[in-house]
């Protein structure tokens, strides 16, 4: 499972450490406690812990992993002692400097395990700590000093987030402290809202100045907030914490949601229920909308599990024919409505490489119109379809303010994507290999899958 979790990450080092053992259960005479633990680190600052007992997963955790963290805490800052490593004014590892880009199974197999809480996915058996501290401890301390090479690559990654968390504290509690100071008038370009109630407000994040202009305009001023992004965010999948809250953009994204982040992060402080990712419908706009949700999957994911993320739909094309107005939200449903507004498909496979805005007008280098009939038939078709004009919206910013509240802003006709994540293992690969540093392998995904891309030109 180690092997297949860190497949397209750049491991820190050689040999993964692997142990099964079995002791006795203290709760059951006569009878033992399986445990069998696989770990390595890997270039990145998130961790990812997989549990379980007897063959069932426990996504909360558990007895068995806490054992297993206490352990590893204790003989990482042994070694360090011992080695002197750290100076004694940088301290010693805290648990979330060891947990950084660590990759770890835990299973336990035992007579009888108890499960915590309503949903079942959290062991609470206590002798599977101690049977966990005592394995683990044992392996771990010989893996450390048979492989040195290991041993001091995972303290110098250790080193690099301890560093981090330092920098990172500090630059959280200026934000912090600079989001407490600056009371309502809140950060960077946020227009807030009059609500004081996160079950009505909602949030707009949108692409630019432009956009954010246009949508202040058109907003309801009582329920929807409106942040403008200036530039593309941060890739959190490549960046620590420390960079992340010293990055504009994110910084005031961080301040105006209210629930801090990283270790301090609250979902009950969430200033907003409803955050909706408004970009353009280009390439840009897209990698906008997957950044952001890089940083909300990797960090603000109980707010992802709380249906509280949304990403926009706006129109692609605006059709207009006296004074009848459709908007259209994808390029199939473009055929359709024209067809419905009284124009041919002929008349629409000739204006599609047209100009945004272009007037749709027959061809009137038609031989056959040279008859008396054909110029007549002709002279109709243009009268009518004349009247219909197409026009292709790249950007928010392109609509007015009336325009982006019909379409974009107004509950009762707008459409909203809710964010959801069906499949967390396969999220946080997908994630890995597009966001991560691995060139080769995000290379080998998209030719793998270039074919099942939609591609407008």
């Amino acid at each position: 499972m180690v092997k297949h979790f860190t497949a397209y990450q750049k491991k820190i080092h050689k040999n993964i450490f692997h142990v099964v053992k079995d002791v006795p259960d203290s709760a059951h005479p006569g009878m033992d406690i399986e445990v069998e633990i696989s770990l390595q680190y890997v270039d990145d600052v998130n961790p990812k812990i997989v549990g379980f007992a007897n063959n069932i997963s426990t996504p909360g955790g558990g007895m068995h992993v806490t054992g297993f963290k206490t352990a590893l805490t204790r003989l990482l800052n042994n070694y360090n002692k011992k080695n002197k490593v750290l100076s004694e004014k940088d301290g010693s590892f805290s648990g979330d400097d060891l947990l950084e880009g660590l990759v770890a199974v835990i299973s336990v197999k035992m007579p009888e395990i108890q499960f915590e809480g309503q949903t079942k996915d959290k062991l609470g058996s206590p002798e599977a700590r101690g049977a966990v501290e005592s394995v683990f401890g044992e392996a771990f301390d010989y893996y450390l000093e048979e492989n040195p090479d290991d041993a001091r690559a995972i303290i110098r990654k250790a080193v690099l987030a301890l560093k981090a968390r330092k920098a990172a504290k500090a630059a959280k509690d200026s934000i912090l402290r600079k989001g407490a100071l600056e009371g309502m008038t809140l950060p960077g370009k946020l227009a807030d809202c009059s609500s004081r109630s996160a079950d009505e407000s909602e949030l707009l994040i949108v692409e630019g100045d432009s956009a954010g202009g246009t949508a202040k305009q058109g907003r309801d001023r009582r329920t929807q907030a409106i942040l403008p992004l200036r530039g593309k965010p941060l890739n959190v999948e490549r960046a620590r914490l420390d960079r992340m809250v010293a990055n504009n953009e994110i910084k005031n994204l961080v301040i105006a949601l209210g629930t801090s982040i990283g270790e301090t992060f609250d979902i009950e402080k969430i200033r907003y229920k409803k955050i909706i990712i408004g970009t353009d419908a280009d390439v840009d706009g897209a990698h906008i909308q997957t950044l952001l949700m890089t940083l909300f999957f990797r960090y603000f994911r109980e707010i992802i599990d709380a249906g509280f993320l949304y990403i926009a739909q706006p129109p692609l094309y605006k059709m207009t024919k006296g004074k009848e107005i459709r908007y259209v939200y994808s390029e199939s449903e473009k055929d359709t409505v024209y067809i419905e507004m009284g124009g041919s498909a002929a008349e629409l496979e000739r204006i599609e490489a047209a100009e945004t805005g272009a007037s749709i007008e027959e061809d009137d280098d038609n031989d056959e119109d040279s008859e008396d009939g054909g110029e007549e038939e002709s002279s109709s078709k243009k009268k009518r379809s004349a009247k219909i004009n197409l026009q292709r919206y790249k950007g928010l910013g392109e609509m007015n303010a009336e325009e982006l509240w019909e379409t974009t802003m107004n509950p009762a006709t707008r459409q909203l994507k809710l964010v959801t994540v069906e499949d967390r293992e396969e999220a946080d690969r997908i994630f890995d290999i597009l966001m991560g540093n691995d060139v080769p392998s995000r290379k080998a995904f998209i030719q793998s899958n270039a074919k099942m891309v939609e591609i407008e030109v």
